[in-house]
């Protein structure tokens, strides 16, 4: 078993514990093709939430120093150890930005509920037909931003626009979410249509309990779907 000690910092967690673990390899003290712990045990040895393993798994792999098979676990890659581990800051990480997506669009979704015009749903339902038209294809995504961003202006609260529409491009913007989006559009994993319909019945409804429950459950379950690429 692999024994690590604690990370003492919490400055860039993921960017430190991503070297921790890539000084391993490279001391020799794994070995390409070796498994790694799992996230709960990396999580458990180095005293950190398993939200900052995935993002350090995702830094290793967007890297090329871990290959991840879903469903089998995280395994060293097959490299040149006699080079240097490439394992730089490259942003926001993808679970740190659906964290903070979590935090604050359901509320959001609760208060399009109370204010959502009649065009505005009729633009979301359009947009929608568009995400299903384009279901399981690169094009849905433009859909789906353009769907949460619909909801952060029906709100008619210019703080609240700006933020969703900057959450939703840091998703471009980083190159380790970027890279890691990459990976799951690669494995299939595309925005799931009977929650976005959810979640339009309810602002349909001015609901804004079901609208919140609705873009809550959304938000969890696209975070379980992204962390089901780590899974063994």
């Amino acid at each position: 078993m692999v024994n690590l000690e604690p990370i003492a910092s919490q400055e860039r967690l993921y960017v430190r514990v991503a070297r921790r673990i890539a000084d391993l390899v490279l001391s020799g003290d794994v070995s390409p093709g070796d498994k790694l712990p799992s996230e709960r045990d990396l999580a458990e040895m180095l005293k950190v939430s398993r939200p900052s393993i995935r993002e350090a798994m995702v830094a290793l792999e967007v890297s090329g120093l871990i290959e991840v098979k879903t469903g089998s676990g995280i395994y060293v890659a097959d490299q040149n150890l006699q080079q240097p581990a490439v394992v730089t800051d490259e942003g926001i990480g993808p679970f740190e930005i659906l964290e903070m997506r979590l935090l604050i669009e359901p509320e959001v979704c609760a208060l399009a509920a109370e204010r959502i015009s009649d065009d505005q749903l009729q633009q979301l339902r359009e947009i929608y037909d568009e995400m299903r038209r384009t279901a399981g294809t690169q094009e849905m995504e433009a859909y789906d931003r353009q769907f949460h961003k619909l909801i952060a202006e029906a709100t008619e609260n210019t703080p609240i626009t700006r933020t969703v529409a900057w959450l939703w491009a840091l998703r471009g913007q980083s190159g380790l979410s970027r890279g890691f989006h990459r990976l799951i559009i690669e494995e299939g994993v595309y925005p799931v249509l009977d929650e976005h319909e959810a979640i339009f019945k309810a602002l349909k409804n001015r609901n804004p309990k079901a609208a919140r429950k609705a873009m809550l459950k959304h938000i969890e379950a696209s975070t379980t779907s992204a962390a089901q690429h780590f899974s063994s």
